[in-house]
């Protein structure tokens, strides 16, 4: 990754603080976009000490505030001419119902919507690189219902509510179905992308998919306080780390065989990321349709 630079989100712990510590090693620039806080402050540390050679810049970047969003792009703009690499892997899980200051759902704006406006953004650099990556982190959750368009709208505080204690607990409920809705887009504007590349004879810019399986990070113990669920489950006992659980983005990130498209990932719970066909709620022409229309009513065309 030498000579590359790259863009993370989520990086003050689990799967992004172990993407971008991976390909700062491997020689790339990592932009490393985090809310500003305590946290984001004390991984930036973290990450200099265990790799000192390498180069992080870090970038305000709240996926809650679209205008953040923006901003955070025309900060990389500033510092660099090419993007090489912009892995959208922060999220949040199960998290009450309840609308951004931007009026949209807090999950599907923090998971989908924000990425799919920071991917619009950062295109432009993007495009100027000679093999640019664009990966999406999704969840085991990607799969059940279709897209509801009404999930993509400024709906925010009216969707559902949060269930009761015992849905929580069995990952079911409206918190649930709302977090599925937004792992669910992470793959229709990813499956959406690559035939707009395509159609364009965009040839430069490689798409991927990557899910972490079951994995121990951060994201459970912020949902457990929401009341989203119980990180004692069963489930979460036989959950693999955090680096286990980064490997898929890693993979679509920088392996050199990789093919646009590719989407990492164990085939059950836990394990080693495979390539793996995607399900054909990933692809259906309705869904893409669904997410693209709403993302662009959220946050404006996507020229390709």
């Amino acid at each position: 990754m030498s000579g590359r630079a790259a863009a993370v989100t989520g990086t003050t712990s689990g799967t992004g603080y172990v993407c971008a510590r991976e390909l700062a090693k491997l020689g790339a620039r990592v932009f490393i976009l985090n809310r500003p806080s305590e946290r984001a402050d004390r991984a930036l540390s973290d990450l200099r000490n265990e790799a000192p050679d390498a180069k992080f810049d870090a970038v305000a970047c709240d996926l809650l505030d679209f205008e953040s969003v923006r901003q955070a792009a025309k900060t990389i703009a500033g510092k660099v001419d090419v993007l090489d690499v912009l892995c959208n892997n922060a999220a949040v899980m199960a998290l009450p119902d309840r609308a951004t200051k931007d009026g949209y759902d807090v999950q599907m704006q923090t998971n989908s919507i924000s990425p799919f406006l920071l991917t619009k953004e950062l295109f432009p650099l993007l495009k100027r690189s000679k093999e640019a990556r664009i990966v999406n982190h999704t969840s085991m959750a990607r799969t059940g219902s279709d897209h509801d368009a009404r999930y993509f709208g400024k709906n925010g505080g009216n969707l559902g509510g949060d269930g009761t204690p015992e849905d929580s607990a069995n990952f079911k409920g409206p918190r649930w179905e709302r977090y599925h809705q937004s792992k669910l887009a992470n793959c229709t504007f990813i499956y959406g992308l690559k035939q707009r590349l395509e159609a364009q004879g965009i040839a430069n810019v490689k798409v991927f998919i990557a899910h972490p399986g079951v994995a121990r990070t951060g994201l459970q113990d912020t949902s457990e306080r929401a009341g989203g669920m119980n990180s004692n489950h069963g489930i979460m006992l036989q959950a693999q780390t955090a680096e286990d659980g980064a490997l898929g983005i890693i993979q679509a990130c920088t392996d050199p065989a990789a093919d646009s498209g590719d989407f990492y990932g164990p085939e059950g719970q836990t394990g080693f990321p495979n390539r793996r066909a995607p399900e054909q709620l990933l692809v259906d022409p309705k869904n893409i349709s669904i997410c693209w229309e709403g993302c662009e009513a959220a946050v404006g065309k996507f020229e390709i």
